[in-house]
């Protein structure tokens, strides 16, 4: 799969909104947004950007760790993932180079198809706090791909579901300015801001299939 219809992207969305909001999940999650292309209006969406904001578990299950050690080679279920979800979901377990599960991967083995162009990025902090904690990172480390794309629009928090979000989202209502005017707005200079957002669109450009970001800030 290349890219999506605008109508089906947001079907995509809509569908995936629905997992979250009926299913367990390893970690629980509080916000789902969309970011980047499908909030733009565009058609075809190239990449559909989702951005999940999950809590933590802080070893809620830790006594079932060394079961799923013995039985998966996977270090860290009931502490970092949801034992009850691992045992339902046990082909959506995924560990991270350490051998620990992984909650931003198991989220995404959960939600996203492999070869689906989907970006999820998963992180503690709310979408609006990460886009800022992003940008002073990537600007930090003189790393521009680093940065998230601050047009986002919320559509689903604490188990609400935003059907006005989505309306407007399907009728392209959002009006958002170029990212490189976003990035302005968040406090770069016009020639800084530019050259971020040059590099942005060529690290997207250059993704394939589905990929993850997870954060903890």
């Amino acid at each position: 799969m290349t890219d999506f219809e605008r109508r089906a992207a947001v079907d995509r969305v809509a569908d995936l909104v629905e997992t979250v909001a009926t299913e367990p999940m390893p970690v629980p999650v509080r916000e789902v947004w969309v970011y980047g292309d499908v909030a733009l209006g565009l058609d075809p969406v190239e990449r559909l950007d989702v951005y999940v904001t999950k809590d933590m578990l802080f070893g809620r299950d830790s006594d079932r760790a060394e079961e799923f050690r013995e039985s998966h080679g996977i270090e860290g279920v009931g502490e970092t993932v949801d034992a009850d979800w691992a045992d339902a979901y046990p082909e959506y377990l995924r560990a991270n180079a350490n051998g620990h599960a992984a909650p931003e991967q198991c989220l995404a083995a959960h939600l996203v198809d492999d070869d689906e162009p989907i970006h999820l990025e998963v992180c503690n902090a709310s979408f609006e706090d990460n886009v800022r904690q992003r940008l002073e990172g990537a600007m930090a480390r003189e790393d521009y791909t680093q940065i998230l794309d601050p047009r986002g629009v919320c559509l689903w928090v604490e188990g609400r579901r935003s059907d006005e979000a989505f309306r407007k989202l399907r009728e392209s209502e959002f009006a958002f300015p170029p990212l490189s005017g976003a990035l302005e707005m968040l406090g770069l200079d016009a020639d800084e801001a530019e050259e971020a957002a040059d590099a942005v669109k060529q690290y997207r450009a250059e993704a394939e299939g589905a990929t993850v970001r997870g954060d903890v800030v």
